[in-house]
């Protein structure tokens, strides 16, 4: 089932988390996927489940791919959970658009708290809005009783099952910064609060399940070998860690063997090919990166060798003159790109986006809250699809290719081959 909400805030995240936690306790084979391109609950959501967490996006993927990743994940996987993104009906390609093209159920969480009947009313406008859409449910966040429990459900149009609620409980919240929840290596006590949170889940009346789906098969060509031979150089670390799961695989999948290193620890470079620098939180470790010289030559050895790199948002970052956090203390990152960057009190740029290079067309989104200074001229700008966007310079320098877009590859193989080729 796809878990959406009215509105962000509503919880999506935890409940998600809860319910891959609760059912992995009851002996289930939890897959759960993220609607949107997102990072950051993916880490959150792989904990739980203790399986990797892929992304779902009509536009950004294409519908096929989308079905694809779903029937794969169903042959082995007892229960899928798909967290939605914002509320169910927001954004040019929505939670309900997915849930509606691909025949999944929704189950709305609603924030509870503050609220009796008007519970009821609020999922009856979500689940009518859109007649045809597949609405499973409802789930109940921040139930304060197991009488304010009965209040929301007796409100509830017969035909419209809760399906599980979620007592208050401060201590099961998931920390946040600036571009979202805190990554989930920095959680130091992660699974007591997914554990509680599981409990929580219970304990006032059973989880419920919708009826079951099924996907149809999908038939996948098979990608060309067009890395094979090349090993890859992968940054990992918690200053890279923005990187989508099936931008490894389709990696692989083209032959490439990935070898994992990180900017922040390691004083070099494993032996590779070429090096995929992705985005991440550079800005909160700028005297680690700083101070790691050797890092920083090894980089530069790589590009005076003719080496490509690709680099992608704070892996872009990273690659410039300097770097300064929002309160302006800056730091020397490694200098392969003429400019600066600095850290804004708000978001610079946000949406999905189009690159068009040589090769054809890649997708991605824009998601930072740097502002660029350089005197290189991009390649090219990209489209942003929202009408308040605004375009993403693509740079590239001999082999280097960066910019601040975290590109999808499996949208376009052959193009995303050639950033390491």
């Amino acid at each position: 089932m796809l878990i959406s909400a009215p509105a962000s805030g509503q919880g999506k995240t935890t409940i998600t988390a809860a319910l891959a936690y609760y059912h992995r306790q009851q002996n289930r084979k939890v897959r759960v996927f993220k609607t949107g391109p997102d990072f950051i609950d993916p880490q959150i959501l792989a904990h739980a489940s203790g399986q990797p967490v892929y992304q779902l996006d009509l536009w950004m993927m294409g519908e096929a791919h989308c079905r694809e990743l779903l029937h794969r994940a169903a042959a082995d996987a007892d229960l899928i959970l798909i967290e939605g993104v914002m509320g169910l009906y927001d954004g040019d390609t929505s939670s309900a658009d997915l849930a509606q093209a691909l025949s999944v159920p929704v189950a709305a969480v609603i924030d509870a708290q503050g609220m009796a009947q008007t519970f009821a009313a609020v999922a009856y406008g979500l689940a009518n809005y859109r007649p045809q859409l597949p609405f499973a449910g409802v789930i109940a966040n921040k139930v304060g009783s197991p009488g304010h429990a009965r209040l929301l459900e007796e409100a509830l149009p017969d035909a419209m099952p809760l399906l599980a609620i979620m007592a208050k409980d401060e201590t099961v919240g998931l920390p946040s910064r600036h571009l979202g929840l805190l990554q989930a290596d920095e959680i130091g006590d992660l699974d007591l609060r997914l554990a509680r949170a599981a409990e929580l889940l219970s304990s006032l009346a059973p989880c419920r399940l919708p009826n079951s789906v099924a996907f149809e098969p999908v038939e996948a060509m098979p990608l060309p070998r067009l890395l094979a031979g090349k090993r890859i150089a992968v940054a990992r670390d918690a200053a890279f860690s923005f990187i989508y799961q099936a931008n490894l695989d389709c990696l692989q999948a083209m032959g490439a063997e990935l070898r994992f290193f990180s900017p922040l620890a390691d004083s070099g470079l494993p032996d590779a090919d070429s090096l995929y620098l992705p985005g991440g939180y550079p800005e909160l470790h700028l005297q680690t990166l700083a101070n790691n010289l050797a890092m920083k030559q090894a980089l530069q050895a790589h590009h005076r060798a003719d080496k490509p790199i690709y680099a992608e948002c704070g892996g872009f970052l990273y690659l410039l003159n300097s770097l300064a956090d929002r309160d302006g203390n800056r730091a020397e990152m490694a200098g392969l790109l003429p400019g600066s960057a600095r850290m804004q009190s708000r978001l610079v740029n946000l949406g999905m986006h189009s690159l068009q290079l040589e090769q054809g067309e890649i997708r991605g989104h824009s998601f930072h809250h740097s502002q660029l200074e350089t005197t290189m001229e991009p390649l090219t700008l990209s489209v942003p699809q929202r009408s308040f966007g605004h375009g993403e310079g693509f740079f590239r320098s001999g082999r280097l290719q960066a910019s601040y877009l975290h590109n999808y590859f499996p949208f376009n193989p052959q193009l995303a081959a050639g950033f390491f080729s």
